[in-house]
């Protein structure tokens, strides 16, 4: 049985060592920590799976981000990820729950990431169609930068981390 629980209720050094596992530890060189440095996770967003012993299978961080369009204009967005599975774990739908449950909770809101346009489409319904125009700090494939919601802007810009929740 697995249970999901807030991510800030589990230890962090926990946390860390399963996104070492699950992405290695050159993981923080990805142009994704780049687009929401300084920021803290949106906890009401963020869940950890553990199994019935308290170990900790999985877990999923949003982050609060902005586009900030190039005609001015400043647009908030939710940056969903990473989605973090033990690797001894995976392929056992921990990772699309946690999906699930952050997207139940999440809404209408407007959210972005990076990742394979295959599943996230296919499953979540995120597309690279109001994506075009977007610049990250950092390298990319632009067919990877995908976006959900009705209020996802369709502009060109710059993404980064939201001005006012940086640190």
């Amino acid at each position: 049985m697995i249970a999901l629980v807030p991510l800030a209720g589990v230890d962090p050094e926990a946390v860390e060592a399963l996104l070492d596992r699950a992405f290695g530890p050159d993981r923080r060189t990805r142009t994704a920590y780049r687009v929401r440095g300084g920021t803290l996770p949106v906890p009401e967003l963020s869940f950890a799976a553990l199994d019935s012993e308290q170990n900790l299978l999985g877990a999923i961080q949003c982050w609060p981000v902005e586009l900030q369009c190039d005609g001015g204009d400043a647009v908030p967005l939710v940056m969903v990820g990473p989605v973090a599975v033990d690797p001894e774990r995976q392929q056992g739908g921990i990772g699309r729950t946690l999906m699930e449950r952050m997207l139940e909770v999440a809404g209408d809101a407007p959210l972005m990431l990076v990742g394979d346009p295959e599943y996230y489409a296919r499953f979540f319904g995120f597309t690279a169609d109001r994506t075009h125009g977007w610049r990250l700090p950092g390298p990319f494939e632009p067919r990877r930068l995908l976006a959900r919601g009705d209020c996802v802007p369709d502009c060109a810009g710059l993404l980064g981390p939201r001005a006012a929740q940086a640190g």
